[in-house]
C-alpha cells in the first residue's frame, strides 16, 4: 500500500507512484472534483472598470488557453495513438471537461466587465504533431513522447497554480471577493490535481517502467529545442504572456517562479547537474515574453 500525501488541500496523491496507483488516483480525483458549475458562481463585480484595467488581459489570456482544450485533446489523440488507458482516461474524461468549464467560468467573468474575448484556436492538429504521432510507432519513441507530454503538462499546470493563486489574491485585496472565491479559487483547487497526475506519470515512466539512457538524452535535446510557454504560438501571444507575467509580478521573482514551473524536469532530467537552479530554456522563454511585453507597451512594434 502506498503512502499518501496532500497537494493543495484535499487532493491526496501517492507519495510513490505505480501504474495501478496512478490509475486509482485519477479515478479518485475525477470523483472528488467534477467539472465546476457556472450556476454555482457569484459573478458580482463591484468595480468592473477597475477589474478590466488591472486584470482584463489576464482573464483574456487564461480564458483563451482554457478553451483551447478541444484542440489539445485532438493533438493528444494524434500525438499518442497508442496512449495508455490511464492517459486517455485522464485527458478525455477528467482533464478536458474540467478545463472546458474553467474557460466557461473565466469567459463569463470577462464578459461581465466588458472584455472582448480572444478567439481560441481550435482549428486542428499541426503537421508537426501528426509527424510525432507517426514516429511514436518506432521502437522506444512512444516513451519519449509520453515523457515530453508529462513534462509539458507539469510545467503548464504549475504555471496555472501560480497564476491563479496570485490572481485570486489580487482580486481579494481589491474587494472583488465574489469572483475571487467562487470562480478563481475553485479553479485553483483543481489545477494541483492535474499537476500531480503529470508528475506521478513522469516518475512512474522513468523509475518504474524505465527509460534507456538514449531515450532520456533525446528527451533533453527535444525539450530544450521545443519548450515554450503555455498558450504561446506566435510573437503576439508571447507578448500577451509577458503582459500576464508582468501583471502578476512574475518579473519580480522570476527565478523563483521558473524554479517552481521547472520542478519535475529538474528532478528527472537535470538532477545530475548539481547546482542547476533553472534550466536555461525556461528562463529564456520567460525573459523573452516579458521583454516583448515591455517593448509593445512602449508603443514599439514586435
Amino acid at each position: 500500500m502506498s503512502r499518501m500525501g496532500s497537494v493543495a488541500g484535499r487532493i491526496a496523491v501517492p507519495m510513490r507512484g505505480s501504474r495501478a496507483g496512478l490509475h486509482r488516483f485519477v479515478q479518485s480525483f475525477a470523483a472528488e472534483h467534477p467539472p465546476l458549475s457556472l450556476a454555482a458562481a457569484d459573478l458580482t463585480i463591484n468595480d468592473p472598470e477597475s477589474v478590466r484595467r488591472q486584470y482584463g488581459g489576464i482573464f483574456r489570456y487564461l480564458t483563451r488557453v482554457e478553451l483551447e482544450v478541444e484542440r489539445n485533446v485532438l493533438e493528444l489523440r494524434a500525438l499518442m495513438p497508442d496512449a495508455t488507458e490511464t492517459d486517455r482516461f485522464f485527458y478525455e474524461d477528467v482533464w478536458s471537461p474540467q478545463e472546458l468549464q474553467h474557460g466557461i467560468l473565466l469567459d463569463a467573468v470577462q464578459r461581465r466587465f466588458g472584455m472582448t474575448p480572444a478567439p481560441p484556436d481550435v482549428a486542428g492538429v499541426s503537421a508537426r504533431i501528426r509527424l510525432a504521432g507517426v514516429l511514436s510507432h518506432l521502437p522506444g519513441m512512444l516513451a519519449v513522447i509520453r515523457l515530453l507530454y508529462y513534462l509539458t503538462g507539469a510545467a503548464t499546470e504549475r504555471s496555472a497554480v501560480i497564476a491563479y493563486s496570485r490572481l485570486a489574491e489580487g482580486l481579494r485585496t481589491t474587494g472583488e471577493r465574489a469572483i475571487s472565491e467562487t470562480v478563481i479559487a475553485p479553479i485553483k483547487r483543481q489545477e494541483p490535481g492535474h499537476f500531480a497526475f503529470y508528475r506521478l506519470s513522469a516518475e512512474v515512466l522513468v523509475h518504474e517502467e524505465g527509460l534507456n539512457d538514449w531515450q532520456l538524452h533525446l528527451v533533453r535535446i527535444l525539450r530544450k529545442r521545443s519548450f515554450d510557454l503555455v498558450g504561446v504560438n506566435n510573437p503576439r501571444q508571447r507578448a500577451d504572456f509577458g503582459d500576464v507575467a508582468r501583471a502578476l509580478d512574475f518579473d519580480r521573482d522570476l527565478i523563483a517562479v521558473a524554479r517552481q514551473v521547472s520542478l519535475v524536469e529538474r528532478e528527472l532530467l537535470w538532477a545530475q547537474h548539481h547546482g542547476l537552479k533553472v534550466p536555461r530554456y525556461f528562463l529564456t522563454a520567460f525573459q523573452e515574453a516579458i521583454a516583448l511585453s515591455t517593448v509593445r507597451s512602449a508603443g514599439l512594434e514586435i
